[in-house]
């Protein structure tokens, strides 16, 4: 298994967004991350011979790196064209030899019907920051527990009672959990510093076994 740190400086040149908008909360995830993420679900059984679906994919991050690990076909869903067309761009970039299968649609009403103990979701959903998208994680959360039988999510700071309680009252449990930094960039008007490093954390769900 190639290392972690060698799969984040394959993923180093995965482009973020030309255009990103505020209202999806569109951030590219930073490669370092998007590698311990993917790292740790492959060392947990969770990526190779898998289905991965990456919900709310923006650039591709990533689908990318679960491309990188040997799973038997990823999905990238967005419901943005113009991130989705970077990310074709980055997926000849990055050269994985698992091609993956870029998909326009809400990832809040994902049209899938893959097996569901076969699939991991891998996802940097919206953390809810903006008025008109409060809860826009709890949206993911759900489609997470329709289609997969696993789930790798990132949060922002604060969120283990949320994301723990959503998991028992959807018959999952979250068996891994790690705080991680993450680097923003200024896009955005209402952004005052250059570049602001946050908190966040990442959240691994068991869906339990929905094979009966």
């Amino acid at each position: 298994m190639p290392t972690k740190s060698a799969l984040a400086q394959q993923l180093a040149v995965v482009a973020g967004f030309d255009d990103p908008r505020a209202s999806l909360e569109q951030y590219r995830t930073p490669p370092d991350l998007a590698a311990h993420l993917v790292h740790t679900a492959d060392l947990q059984g969770d990526i190779q011979d898998r289905t991965v679906v990456d919900l709310g994919c923006g650039t591709g991050m990533l689908a990318l790196g679960a491309a990188l690990r040997s799973p038997s076909r990823v999905v990238g869903l967005d419901i943005d064209p113009a991130p989705l067309s970077t990310a074709r761009d980055n997926e000849r970039k990055v050269g994985s030899t698992t091609s993956v299968s870029w998909v326009r649609a809400d990832a809040t009403a994902a049209p899938l019907c893959p097996p569901v103990d076969e699939t991991t979701v891998v996802m940097n959903p919206p953390f809810g920051a903006q008025s008109d998208n409060e809860h826009a994680d709890r949206r993911f959360l759900e489609t997470a527990a329709a289609v997969s039988g696993v789930s790798y999510s990132i949060h922002n700071e604060g969120s283990r009672d949320f994301v723990e309680s959503f998991a028992a009252d959807n018959g999952g449990e979250v068996t891994h959990a790690f705080e991680t930094e993450f680097d923003l960039p200024r896009q955005f008007d209402f952004h005052e510093d250059e570049r602001r490093t946050i908190t966040a954390e990442v959240y691994r769900i068991d869906w339990g076994d929905r094979s009966q």
